[in-house]
């Protein structure tokens, strides 16, 4: 009777530690995503589904980044967790934790969607920066005018044509300001950084090795961002316009590759706070005239910026 008691007792533990076994499966379940990545910072991301929903999406030293590459898009090229920058069409496997973030364990996208990220990134930040100096002298304006309307309350006797010389102004000024704040709007969509550093290396004919000059700049810059919340690090090399475009190209890559050791070696930042080093070879020539010497100077260079996403940095003060 004994015998039969226990052997009852043993089956039920083993039928109790499959359903547990079972259970656990089911909610480590992966998941797939796809979308854009619409903002980073460090560790975490947004990525922006086409059903319009945002997940955020956690990575971790295990998780494995690859680009697909081939005709049949079989191949997949292992790529550095750096890659995963804003604007990024991803593929997303993992599973979700109890926060309901998706703890990342694969990720990958096509070569060509990185080449546009990276050309976006290129030319976000200069234009944002346009649009800022644009509204500033815009809120000037205003000023000036607010200054000209209570002067105008004193002067009746030509009230009317200032009146009107003033609506003509306003209405030209709101124009200015539509089109401004239309096009933050749609760079905002994709990504807005706050920008509190910038370091330019600037680099000898065919030359890849940093200065001695510039490195101390680089270690104070990194001690700089660990002091900003959620922070990144761009990098993005150029050439100037001598030589072939396939030259140019390779020297932009090794430059920013140069200054991105510096950064990780001696300025001990991570790896998961650094934005891919771009590579512009001779594109976004400074200058007019391309071909003069002082500007083929300046167009040897490797241009480091110390960025905060506006929308991580106000996911996390509402957590």
């Amino acid at each position: 009777m004994t015998r039969n008691i226990d052997r009852t007792a043993t089956v039920s533990l083993c039928l109790l530690a499959v359903l547990t076994a079972l259970s656990s499966g089911a909610l480590a379940q992966t998941a797939k995503i796809q979308g854009m990545i619409k903002a980073r910072s460090g560790a975490t991301m947004i990525v922006q589904t086409a059903g319009s929903s945002e997940v955020l999406v956690v990575l971790s030293d295990s998780t494995q980044v690859g680009q697909i590459q081939g005709a049949l898009k079989v191949r997949r090229k292992e790529m550095s967790m750096a890659a995963l920058i804003p604007g990024l069409e991803v593929q997303v496997e993992g599973t979700y934790n109890d926060a309901r973030q998706l703890a990342a364990t694969m990720i990958k996208f096509q070569g060509n969607d990185l080449e546009r990220a990276q050309a976006i990134q290129a030319g976000l930040h200069q234009t944002s920066a346009q649009a800022q100096q644009n509204k500033a002298e815009i809120d000037q304006q205003t000023a000036a005018l607010m200054k000209q309307s209570a002067e105008l309350g004193k002067q009746t006797a030509e009230l009317e044509k200032q009146s009107a010389e003033l609506r003509e102004q306003r209405d030209r000024i709101q124009a200015n300001r539509e089109s401004i704040d239309a096009a933050v709007a749609r760079f905002g969509q994709l990504d807005e950084y706050y920008i509190f550093d910038e370091v330019t290396v600037l680099f000898g004919n065919g030359k890849i090795a940093v200065e001695a000059q510039y490195k101390p700049q680089l270690v104070q810059l990194a001690q700089k961002a660990k002091t900003i919340d959620a922070y990144m690090i761009q990098v993005v090399g150029y050439a100037s316009a001598s030589g072939s475009v396939e030259v140019n190209q390779k020297l932009s890559e090794d430059r920013a590759e140069a200054v991105t050791n510096i950064l990780l070696q001696q300025g001990h930042i991570p790896l998961t706070n650094l934005l891919a080093p771009g590579a512009m070879g001779e594109s976004h020539q400074t200058g007019d005239d391309r071909s003069s010497a002082d500007n083929e100077a300046q167009n040897r260079r490797v241009v480091v910026r110390v960025l905060q996403n506006k929308g991580i940095a106000g996911l996390r003060s509402h957590q």
